[in-house]
């Protein structure tokens, strides 16, 4: 593993050639690319998880049970999410995409920044926060921010069942893995932004890149599992860019000329 600061000139011009060689670029991203937009990580000190425990508000039983008590959590997440804007390393992401040196964003994150920042293939694992999603006729409607300041629970207009945000609770199943797979079926590199990839299936995703013979490139402001791991010369990060994703992601973009 290559750790890359502000000033490692080498390590950054050795990067860049394998960005550019490589045929197929994707990249992973969790909570923290979003920090810089003003969203906390949930699993941080006074994040979401300690205010609101997921045993407790964010499991598919909870929400069948008492979506009135799960609709706290909802609003919650909402509140933090609502009038957020993508952040440089949003944009970037997305001029990479434009520029042909990116073929998707997979992402951990709710909050759509991607997709306002630009990107145009953005397969989110956990859902979205901009829609409701009804688990009894499947339907899905458009998010009404009024419903944060109300104290009701929002019912299906076709069923009358309790509607819950497009969000992937505890108990239920991932979403859009078998495209994901797919995309990074040919994938060369990995850029991996702002993810601890501790959780599955999403710390499956660089294991699979590092088996097919591709690299990790991790952005993150401190160490993780993948970062070890190629420390140890084990299938984790080939390079590690030690920082901010914004100012990490610009200094890659402008050697790549976007």
């Amino acid at each position: 593993m290559k750790k890359i600061t502000l000033s490692d000139k080498q390590h950054l011009d050795e990067a860049v050639s394998v960005y550019k060689k490589a045929r197929s670029r994707v990249a992973l991203t969790g909570a923290g690319i979003s920090v810089e937009s003003g969203i906390d990580d949930f699993r941080s000190p006074g994040g979401l998880w300690s205010k609101y425990s997921p045993d407790e508000y964010a499991t598919l039983t909870v929400f069948k049970r008492n979506p009135e008590k799960a609709w706290k959590l909802y609003r919650a997440l909402g509140k933090s999410i609502i009038g957020k804007k993508p952040n440089q390393a949003h944009r970037i992401l997305a001029k990479l995409e434009q520029k042909g040196l990116l073929q998707g964003v997979v992402t951990q994150n709710v909050d759509n920044l991607h997709q306002d920042g630009g990107s145009g293939l953005v397969l989110e694992i956990h859902g979205d926060h901009k829609h409701l999603q009804c688990l009894g006729c499947g339907d899905l409607t458009t998010f009404s921010p009024e419903l944060l300041e109300q104290q009701i629970v929002p019912h299906c207009n076709y069923c009358d069942n309790a509607l819950k945000p497009n969000v992937v609770l505890f108990e239920e199943d991932v979403r859009h893995m078998e495209e994901i797979y797919s995309l990074l079926h040919k994938c060369d590199v990995l850029l991996v932004i702002g993810t601890s990839a501790r959780v599955y299936p999403a710390a499956a995703l660089p294991e699979q890149v590092k088996a097919a013979g591709g690299y990790i490139f991790e952005f993150n402001l401190d160490e993780t599992v993948l970062t070890r791991k190629g420390s140890m010369q084990g299938p984790g990060s080939d390079y590690f860019f030690h920082g901010s994703a914004s100012a990490m992601l610009r200094i890659f973009a402008d050697m790549l000329g976007v």
